[in-house]
C-alpha cells in the first residue's frame, strides 16, 4: 500500500530573524537570537570575496584568455541561454564585451513561449547565432519518469546534468576553451543540502534509470566524473561565473534585458521551463514539503538585494496561479505518459533520499588519488612547484 507523505510544515514553524528560512529545511539551525545558521555562513563565505579591484583584474585576465583561444575561429567561447535572467544577462555583457560566443539553447522539451521568444529575441538584437541541443525526446523522457518512479526530491537532475554535458560537448566540438557561466553567489549561493542534489553524479543518475527506466540511454550527453576530466584537463575547457566577477543585481539586471532585449519576465526563478515551473510551485510544495523561494528570497536577502519584509510579502503569495497549476500538472502528466491515477500515485509515493541509489563517492575518491599522485610526480621532476 502506498503511504501518504507528510504535511507541509506548519506555519508557526521557528523562521529565522534575518533571512526568511524556518523550520521546513532540517538542515537549519539557530542561535539564541533566532538567527539561522545560514546567515552566519554568509557571513563568513562574504568576508572572502574579492573586492571590486581583484574581481576586475580576474575578469580581464578571462576576457584575454577568450579572446586569444578565439583567434582564427568562428567563436571564441561558448554561452548556454535558456531565456532566464542570469543566462539572458551573461549573453549581453558578452556582446558589450565584444566577445564572438556560440550561443547553445539546450531543448529537453519543456520550454514555454516566453522563453522562446526572450531566446529569439536576445540572439536577434545582439547579432549572436542560436545554436539549439535538441535531446532525444524518447530517452529523456524515460529518464524523468524514472526520477519521478524514484521518488527522490531532485528530479530537475536529469536536465542540469545534461545541460552542462551539452555545453562542454559543443566546446570541444568547436575546440573552444571556456563556457561563460550564469551561476552566480548573489542569487544561488544558498540550497539546502536536503532540498536538492549533486548534479553531476552520473552513477546515481544511471542506477536510477537502470531500476526504473525502459530504454537504454544512448544519446544524452552525460557529464560524470570521468567525462569531466577529459573536458577539463585533457581538452582544457573552463566554465568561469563571470556573473561573480561583476556587480551583479538581479532587479537592475531585469530592467536592462526589458529596455535592451525587449525581454519579458517569468514571474519565477527559472520558470522559463513549464517543467520547472510545476517542480518547484507545485511537486515541491506537496510532496516535499519544500518551497524554494524560501532559499532563493533568502539569498537575496544576504546579498542585499531585497528586504526581509519584501520576501515575506512574496511568501503569502502562491508559488504561482493555482488554475495554471492545474492545467501544468494534466499537462506534464501526459507529455510524460503517466494516466491520472499513476501520477497521483508517484506524487503519493514515500521521499527517498537519492543517496539510497548509490553516489560517485569511489569515483571521485579515486580521482583525485589520481590527481595527487600526477602532482607529487611534477614535482619530484621539477615541473611544478
Amino acid at each position: 500500500m502506498i503511504q501518504a507523505t507528510s504535511p507541509l510544515p506548519s506555519p508557526s514553524v521557528q523562521t529565522c530573524t534575518r533571512t526568511v528560512m524556518d523550520g521546513s529545511d532540517p538542515d537549519v539551525r539557530f542561535d539564541a537570537d533566532g538567527v539561522c545558521n545560514y546567515w552566519h555562513d554568509y557571513q563568513a563565505f562574504a568576508a572572502t570575496l574579492p573586492d571590486a579591484a581583484a574581481r576586475q583584474a580576474k575578469l580581464d585576465a578571462i576576457l584575454a584568455a577568450v579572446r586569444a583561444d578565439g583567434k582564427g575561429k568562428p567563436y571564441d567561447c561558448v554561452i548556454g541561454l535558456s531565456g532566464g535572467v542570469d543566462s539572458s544577462y551573461v549573453t549581453l555583457l558578452a556582446k558589450q564585451w565584444e566577445l564572438r560566443p556560440l550561443i547553445v539553447h539546450f531543448d529537453n522539451g519543456w520550454n514555454n513561449e516566453l522563453a522562446v521568444r526572450n531566446i529569439e529575441n536576445i540572439c536577434k538584437k545582439l547579432g549572436f547565432e542560436l545554436n539549439t541541443f535538441v535531446m532525444d525526446w524518447d530517452e529523456f523522457r524515460d529518464l524523468q519518469r524514472a526520477y519521478f518512479k524514484a521518488s527522490v526530491v531532485d528530479i530537475e537532475v536529469p536536465t542540469d546534468h545534461m545541460i552542462s554535458g551539452a555545453l562542454y560537448r559543443f566546446a570541444a566540438k568547436h575546440k573552444l576553451k571556456y563556457i561563460l557561466s550564469g551561476h552566480n553567489h548573489a542569487t544561488e549561493w544558498l540550497m539546502p543540502p536536503s532540498w536538492n542534489y549533486a548534479k553531476f553524479d552520473l552513477v546515481n543518475l544511471k542506477n536510477i534509470h537502470r531500476q526504473f527506466g525502459e530504454k537504454p540511454l544512448k544519446k544524452l550527453p552525460a557529464l560524470g566524473v570521468w567525462q569531466r576530466a577529459w573536458y577539463q584537463l585533457v581538452r582544457g575547457i573552463h566554465s568561469e561565473a563571470v556573473l561573480d566577477l561583476v556587480d551583479f543585481d538581479k532587479a537592475k539586471a531585469k530592467e536592462l534585458l526589458i529596455r535592451e532585449l525587449d525581454w519579458v519576465d517569468y514571474g519565477g526563478k527559472h520558470y522559463e521551463s513549464l517543467f520547472t515551473r510545476f517542480y518547484q510551485g507545485y511537486i515541491l510544495p506537496r510532496k516535499f514539503g519544500v518551497d524554494k523561494r524560501k532559499a532563493h528570497l533568502s539569498n537575496l536577502i544576504l546579498s542585499g538585494q531585497a528586504t526581509r519584509d519584501e520576501a515575506l510579502r512574496e511568501l503569502q503569495q502562491p508559488t504561482y496561479d493555482e488554475a495554471m497549476q492545474e492545467r501544468d500538472k494534466a499537462y506534464v502528466r501526459k507529455k510524460l505518459g503517466f494516466s491520472e491515477g499513476e501520477f497521483e500515485d508517484l506524487l503519493t509515493l514515500p521521499n527517498q533520499r537519492h543517496e539510497i541509489y548509490g553516489t560517485d563517492q569511489k569515483q571521485r575518491d579515486r580521482y583525485f588519488r589520481i590527481i595527487g599522485t600526477i602532482g607529487k610526480a611534477m614535482r619530484v621532476m621539477g615541473l611544478k612547484r
